[in-house]
């Protein structure tokens, strides 16, 4: 109790205390999945920008890779294990919900752990599928596949949000800002002792690369798309001239 009244009567001018909860690493790498896939929905359907599209869906799967990793190597708290920690509690719960005393708590932790689980899972199929209908290996039947997964992961970003938005409220406190700032408002220790800045700026630096490399070859692939474009058109229009 007294550390709640400490934060709130801290005087004017002085900042509040806070604790460091998630690593720079991490949040980076949220942030980049983020715009990375947002980019690549929007840009799904324009013959313009399919270039921004396939290479939206490259830098996924090299974010998945490295999250791959981040979650076997990093730190305990960004752990693959510990998201499974969390999901194992899911078969408890339920029988709990069976018996009439289910946990109202657990069970919003369970809803943001399988809201996490599912996006990082639909990742792979939404990838493969892309690269799949880009290389023309099979018919049109991959494009919908395709089209299904990345509906399927919008489905499973817009329940993660939904899920912050209405916990926030719940809770009656910003669960976001430790995803945006890395940090919670409260006294005593970080909880994160490493902040991981150098790996943040690596992976940063390592995806903004691979855009500008790509950049060329994406500028070549329009001209040639804007030309095919024209002689189908200037085709069409002399084949109009001789049917008159």
């Amino acid at each position: 109790m007294s550390n709640i009244s400490s934060v709130v009567d801290a005087p004017p001018g002085l900042r509040a205390p806070t604790r460091r909860t998630v690593d720079a690493f991490t949040r980076t790498l949220h942030a980049l999945l983020a715009l990375s896939f947002v980019g690549a929905y929007v840009t799904a359907e324009s013959e313009i920008f399919r270039w921004v599209h396939v290479n939206l869906g490259y830098t996924l799967a090299g974010l998945l890779l490295a999250r791959v990793v981040w979650g076997v190597l990093g730190p305990r708290h960004a752990r693959l294990s510990a998201l499974w920690g969390k999901l194992s509690g899911l078969g408890v719960w339920l029988k709990g919900l069976r018996a009439g005393h289910a946990s109202w708590s657990q069970a919003q932790n369970l809803y943001m752990a399988v809201s996490v689980a599912l996006l990082l899972v639909s990742i792979a199929p939404v990838v493969l599928s892309g690269y799949v209908t880009y290389q023309e290996w099979v018919g049109d039947w991959m494009e919908e596949v395709h089209e299904f997964f990345g509906n399927f992961m919008l489905m499973a970003v817009l329940a993660h949000i939904g899920g912050v938005l209405a916990l926030s409220f719940l809770r009656r406190r910003n669960l976001a800002t430790p995803m945006l700032t890395g940090r919670v408002p409260g006294v005593g220790p970080d909880l994160i002792k490493r902040n991981h800045g150098l790996l943040a700026l690596l992976l940063l630096t390592m995806v903004l690369s691979f855009w500008v490399w790509q950049w060329p070859s994406a500028t070549q692939q329009q001209m040639s798309g804007n030309v095919d474009a024209s002689h189908l058109a200037a085709g069409k229009a002399q084949s109009d001239e001789d049917d008159d």
